[in-house]
């Protein structure tokens, strides 16, 4: 079975517009339809959509097209991934992706399924230009993760790693869910986040592999009016 959960919480403060963020439109469809239908030809065979900010906006778009789970209040991306309940006793791969990513190629979507066969979390990855602020993916020798590190917490030596975090991930569904039940929000904003199983699926010996996009502008999320035009470019050379 493979399953798909997106994260389409956001109010996107810097969109400057009440619309839910994931309910503005690239190319004349919304963000999250675009991600939908992505996930569907990457073969997605169930999908939950985690709403929050105006959700009955984002749950009338998506009527009869998937599922949904209110995130309420939202306590970081681990805790959306919790929200997705009726997912818990599933079998088969679990991909989260991020409803603010329209750019994400089918193909890709499938490339992830397809590693995390032979893993229990693989982490999609890219090498943008400018690598800014992004936490860095740091691998072992034989090319499974070690760790994520977010930027604020970079060693000089791990600042120079140009493979960043997406944000977007899969996983084996059962090692998902009880991993979940192991995080903790012991940080300064006191949320959970999905980048700490990580070190949970290591500790417990299973193996986090990582998948690097063809091209960092597909994977590439959009918080202002700036970010949505480059994203709009990008979709009218490769659609």
């Amino acid at each position: 079975m493979k399953n798909a959960v997106i994260m389409a919480a956001g109010k996107g403060t810097r969109m400057k517009s009440d619309l839910p963020k994931v309910l503005h439109k690239v190319l004349g469809k919304t963000m999250i339809e675009r991600d939908l239908e992505n996930l569907q030809k990457a073969g997605a065979e169930r999908i939950v959509a985690i709403v929050g900010y105006r959700h009955e906006m984002v749950e009338e778009v998506l009527a009869g097209r998937c599922e949904t789970a209110v995130q309420e209040p939202q306590l970081g991306t681990g805790h959306a991934v919790m929200q997705a309940r009726q997912l818990e006793n599933e079998t088969g791969l679990t991909l989260v992706a991020n409803g603010d990513c329209p750019c994400v190629h089918p193909e890709t979507y499938k490339a992830l399924y397809e590693a995390c066969e032979n893993a229990d979390m693989v982490v999609l990855t890219a090498e943008p230009e400018d690598t800014a602020s992004y936490g860095r993916v740091i691998r072992n020798a034989d090319g499974t993760v070690e760790k994520i590190v977010e930027f604020k917490d970079c060693t000089e030596e791990e600042k120079a790693v140009r493979e960043i975090n997406t944000g977007i991930y899969c996983f084996d569904n059962e090692a998902l869910f009880a991993g979940l039940k192991l995080l903790k929000n012991n940080n300064a904003q006191q949320e959970y986040y999905i980048t700490d199983l990580v070190e949970i699926l290591k500790g417990q010996g299973k193996t986090v592999r990582a998948v690097k996009a063809g091209d960092w502008r597909e994977v590439q999320g959009i918080n202002d009016a700036q970010e949505l035009a480059r994203a709009e470019a990008y979709l009218q050379k490769t659609e």
